[in-house]
């Protein structure tokens, strides 16, 4: 430590330190503030007799010397626009978090803390964002939170960029995150940290717990990578071997971390899990188990811990208190807000609608006009053009709206002229492309969508499965959404994924037939504000249908396309497959048949239709049969036992689209076929 960094930790010690004046010395103080963290986790642990104490024993004095010198956040208003953020990804040590949170001030009450992963509680498991005041961010799935850490400092830097005006700076805060040897083995971190460093996010600090332990023992057998040279061969500034039981050694890294230098910061802290447990720390058993009653006890004895369980001397609460420091942090940022919207009224407006996540006030209106001027068209095309063509309107509309591709920009085509800074070029990263939306989505200001082929939705999953289960607006473009991909084969070509992600709770799965569809589609996804939207987009073109009202009856997931009246048998299908029944419903109606075809772009929308609807589009006592190129399992519920599918449940071929079509019986003429069949069982 030189010099400097020793005068700024005295001068910090004088200035923010919050002890009572009886506090013996300012060390002691300080490791009591740290081992009411520790104290805290073994309670809830032992109460909930599940969880992991290590690492909150472990990270303790880490967790002081951030969020009592450094961390700019306001317990009284935990949506501040210009709060730091902060990321506990280690999520299985959730107690270090809600004791921060509980210490600090939030609405967090210690009867919260005593329900420790029991239903209903405040405090579950692994931090769950929305469930507790103050958690940014769903984080257990190792890795994923320092993605959505990566997503934050990206959208913090390219909202000061919008936003901040000479002599007005509304956007300036950092992001902060705590990571364990899991989140570094994961492989999301690779591909997220790499972007991080690539584009230079300096206001993001990442704590780095070198505990060299995890579930299965000492991790020497299975993770020797040099971990500060990675980071460094990344782009990132690292300070190395830091103490993480030190407080001041960590006020010194930090200080360094904070010091700009272009490059985000790893501080690499070397500490001992389970901390201060006689008998189990630095051991994998301190992990994932409560220590036990007799290890409990002996923990508290060897802290010097005296107060019962969940109770807290006065002098450790009057020392974690943040409430007035964090209102005195926020009203100075309000003041320097205020002069901003004097300065900038329109600005300010709309930097707080966007915060806010409300769209425009004549969103709607021009929105209607929009959908009802692609209505108009009748030229075929492929929906992944139709979508480029959506996404320049809404850009248009929506100076929120940023998109993205995981390195196939010009197939996916989610660009679009004059896009500018607005599209991100992710690189062949699509779990790293999903976790970093969920970042910028969470952080607020930003619609954030990204895309790649539906065959590599696989490799996002968890990402998305994350979007889904914390309700954020992210929007998933996948395109080549079948077999009509043609020559690229059976690597490339979704057949179960479809089926798949429509099992995903909360995701709604948009696959749409042609432009007009398309445009309803993305007008839902960004209208949607409890969850994210995938849309399913085709290479090849497709056909205009027909049929008026078809925006205001599609916008319900489900409605009839046509319709001979009286029908005797009713297609139910799918983006590029309805153009498939509406032909078999005329080579049908010239067998003497006739047929409703109903297009079915979005089946969660559908279902959540009010029944009457429902009955309407797909009446009882008449036969289906759904036409889908992929899985056909999901579609037995719409058609019943008594009704058919025409899909495909193998893998696919090499071949041009129309060659596959024909080669697997997904054909206008093989759909009459079935359909006679399913009408005249004996024939």
């Amino acid at each position: 430590m030189n010099a400097s960094m020793i005068a700024a930790v005295e001068v910090r010690e004088q200035d923010r330190l919050v002890l009572p004046a009886d506090t013996p010395n300012r060390s002691s103080g300080r490791r009591l503030l740290a081992n009411a963290l520790r104290v805290l986790a073994i309670d809830a642990v032992e109460a909930a007799k599940s969880g992991h104490p290590g690492m909150p024993m472990g990270m303790a004095e880490i967790a002081e010397a951030l969020w009592r010198r450094h961390l700019r956040h306001n317990p009284a208003d935990p949506r501040w626009p210009d709060r730091d953020r902060f990321v506990l990804s280690n999520g299985h040590g959730s107690m270090l978090l809600y004791a921060l949170l509980h210490l600090t001030g939030y609405d967090l009450p210690m009867e919260e803390l005593r329900r420790f992963r029991q239903l209903g509680s405040c405090t579950p498991g692994h931090p769950e964002y929305g469930v507790t005041p103050g958690v940014e961010t769903t984080t257990g799935p190792l890795g994923q939170g320092l993605a959505n850490a990566i997503g934050m400092a990206l959208a913090e830097r390219l909202l000061g960029a919008e936003f901040n005006r000479p002599g007005h700076c509304i956007v300036d805060h950092r992001t902060f995150c705590f990571v364990g040897d899991g989140c570094l083995m994961e492989g999301i971190s690779h591909e997220a940290c790499s972007l991080a460093g690539t584009l230079g996010l300096d206001k993001l600090v990442v704590f780095y717990d070198d505990n060299g332990i995890s579930i299965d023992g000492p991790i020497a057998g299975w993770f020797t990578d040099d971990t500060p040279q990675r980071f460094e061969a990344y782009g990132w500034r690292v300070i190395r071997a830091v103490d993480g039981h030190d407080p001041y050694a960590l006020d010194a890294a930090i200080d360094e971390a904070l010091t700009p230098c272009g490059k985000p910061t790893l501080i690499c802290c070397r500490t001992v899990i389970g901390h201060g447990s006689p008998n189990r720390a630095g051991s994998a058993d301190v992990h994932g188990a409560p220590l036990g009653a007799a290890e409990a006890a002996a923990t508290r004895a060897s802290l010097g811990w005296t107060a019962p369980p969940f109770e807290l001397p006065e002098e450790a609460r009057a020392g974690w208190d943040a409430r007035r420091r964090g209102a005195t942090a926020q009203a100075e940022w309000q003041a320097r807000f205020d002069a901003y919207a004097n300065a900038h009224p329109q600005s300010a407006s709309e930097f707080l609608r966007r915060m806010r996540g409300d769209l425009p006030d004549d969103f709607r209106e021009t929105a209607d006009a929009w959908v009802a001027a692609v209505a108009q068209k009748s030229e075929p095309m492929a929906t992944r053009k139709a979508s480029q063509q959506a996404i320049q309107a809404l850009a248009g509309l929506l100076p929120e709206l940023l998109g993205g591709s995981a390195d196939l920009t010009g197939s996916t085509l989610t660009d679009w002229p004059g896009s500018g800074g607005r599209h991100l070029h992710y690189g062949v990263r699509e779990f790293g492309m999903a976790a970093v939306m969920n970042g910028m989505a969470l952080h607020g200001g930003f619609l954030p969508f990204g895309g790649t082929f539906l065959a590599f939705s696989d490799y996002a999953r968890n990402g998305l499965r994350l979007s889904a289960l914390m309700g954020v607006r992210v929007v998933y473009v996948f395109t080549h959404d079948g077999i009509g991909l043609g020559e690229d084969g059976p690597t490339h070509q979704p057949v179960e994924h479809a089926a798949s992600l429509r099992l995903v709770p909360n995701l709604d799965v948009w696959r749409p037939c042609d432009a007009l569809e398309t445009a309803v589609a993305w007008r839902a996804a960004v209208e949607r504000t409890d969850g994210p939207t995938a849309l399913l987009l085709s290479r090849q073109s497709l056909p205009v249908q027909a049929g008026t009202g078809r925006a205001h009856d599609a916008v319900r997931g489900g409605y009839v396309l046509a319709d001979d009246g009286r029908p005797e048998l009713v297609l139910i299908a799918t983006g590029s497959e309805v153009a498939i029944a509406m032909e078999a419903g005329q080579l049908l109606a010239g067998r003497g048949i006739a047929t409703r075809v109903v297009s079915m772009p979005c089946c969660e929308v559908f279902d959540r239709q009010d029944p009457a609807w429902r009955r309407a589009v797909l009446p009882d006592g008449i036969p289906r049969l759904a036409i889908e190129a992929g899985a056909t399992g999901l579609w037995r519920a719409y058609v019943g036992l008594d009704g058919a599918v025409v899909g495909l449940d193998r893998y696919g071929e090499s071949a041009p689209a129309a060659d596959l079509y024909r080669h697997f019986g997904i054909t206008a003429d093989a759909v009459m076929d079935c359909a006679q069949r399913l009408r005249s069982p004996q024939l």
